[in-house]
């Protein structure tokens, strides 16, 4: 979502007249797209707008931070950091080329949230991948999870309408992307705001776009997916068997802490159903571990859900409090030395069960859509999977954008390796 965030930014400023440079040290605008969700995010903000402002004392240019910290922080960034020109939040991008001039004058803030959707539109969205399509089609939550930052930095939900969500796609689809990614921070809720049409029916309409054979979406909350959208990626074969739903931890007692409104019960009889309906599916998921007052019980039945679910990858990170939120309130009491023993433990526990699951492709053939260079060296491709999982192998020329048929021949804990088939 950030990605698309900056392909939003870029696109407004070139339809504004600027051309992209390709480096920092050519740009007479430079824009620092954040992420709130951790502190760590935050803080490694502030140690690259350092390196920034070094290279500004050099050659003077516009310096702006666009984003959620932009929304979060506002102008007490302009007071922290002083050779910052201006900030943008995420509802004002398409006010960019007005920030720009304004802060050519003097530093500039706009954070200003809307109630209704503001169409960026394809137009000015300068795509960094023309076979993969960013397509938003809501912004903002109204989950209010305890630990999260995003209701205070993307606001409410609103919805995109559903007619230029499939322009967008067609448009997308017609210019040469193969694969279209459904994009919001809850993207399960999403409701047409004309025809009330819930995300299920927008599956539909997507998978009846010419020319996109792969279409994936992602976040989903567990308690808005009903299964009207399981149903959806059964009949929809172009419709990847692969999806990413965010569990945070397998104890019902932190996980009614975390306000997350689900049980550890409910959340296994969800994914039960979609392995039950989508054979083979593969799932990912978030994991925090050491939120407040987290047992070393609580610990292990987040891991238990693990062994039970088999997810193919997880994000995992220790718990960090987050301005505005409710759980900031909340004693920080699970010491770090423990969060940290504890997310190794997660995170090793979770590497075993990628190398079963990544080793049982071994000898089977696989479509893959190919992405690039491999940094396994030189002659050497990556792709990914229908299910999402990364495919190393060996070809001739490079299939960037094209699908192939792979054979798997290895595999390790986070890619797949094969050769080339000839059809």
């Amino acid at each position: 979502m950030n990605e698309n965030d900056s392909e939003h930014i870029a696109g407004v400023l070139v339809r504004a007249g600027a051309a992209k440079a390709d480096r920092p040290e050519d740009a007479d605008i430079v824009v620092v797209n954040t992420c709130a969700v951790r502190q760590k995010s935050e803080e490694k903000l502030y140690s690259y707008l350092g390196r920034l402002s070094g290279l500004k004392k050099k050659r003077p240019f516009l310096l702006g931070v666009a984003g959620c910290v932009a929304q979060v922080r506002k102008a007490h960034l302009l007071e922290k950091l002083p050779f910052v020109d201006f900030v943008a939040g995420p509802d004002n991008y398409l006010d960019l080329p007005e920030i720009v001039g304004r802060a050519a004058e003097a530093p500039t803030v706009r954070a200003d949230f809307g109630t209704d959707w503001r169409e960026v539109g394809p137009e000015a969205t300068a795509r960094e991948n023309p076979w993969s399509a960013f397509v938003p089609v809501m912004e903002g939550c109204d989950n209010f999870c305890s630990y999260c930052i995003v209701p205070f930095c993307r606001g409410r939900e609103k919805f995109r309408p559903l007619p230029n969500i499939v322009a967008e796609a067609r448009a997308a689809a017609g210019a040469g992307a193969v694969e279209i990614q459904l994009l919001g921070q809850n993207v399960n809720s999403y409701r047409d705001p004309e025809s009330g049409l819930g995300f299920a029916g927008l599956l539909d309409a997507m998978c009846a776009v010419p020319g996109a054979e792969w279409v994936r979406f992602i976040t989903s909350h567990p308690k808005n997916f009903g299964d009207d959208i399981i149903r959806a990626m059964a009949a929809n074969p172009k419709v990847c068997p692969a999806l990413h739903l965010p569990l945070q931890s397998g104890s019902t007692r932190i996980l009614e802490r975390m306000n997350r409104g689900y049980t550890r019960e409910e959340y296994l009889a969800l994914a039960a159903r979609l392995k039950e309906s989508l054979p083979g599916i593969l799932l990912s998921t978030d994991v925090i571990v050491g939120f407040p007052s987290e047992t070393e019980e609580d610990f292990e039945a987040t891991c238990s859900l693990l062994r039970e679910v088999r997810f193919a990858g997880i994000f995992s990170f220790r718990y960090s409090p987050r301005p505005l939120t409710a759980a900031a309130a909340i004693p920080d009491d699970v010491p770090l030395e423990i969060k940290r023993r504890r997310l190794i433990a997660l995170q090793a526990l979770q590497k075993t069960i990628q190398v079963e699951i990544n080793r049982s492709f071994v000898g089977r053939e696989v479509r893959v859509l190919g992405t690039g260079p491999s940094p396994k060296g030189a002659g050497r491709f990556a792709g990914r999977t229908d299910g999402n999982l990364v495919v190393n192998f060996d070809s001739a020329a490079d299939p960037s954008g094209r699908f192939l048929t792979v054979r798997i021949t290895g595999s390790g804990p986070y890619s797949l390796h094969g050769t080339t088939v000839e059809l």
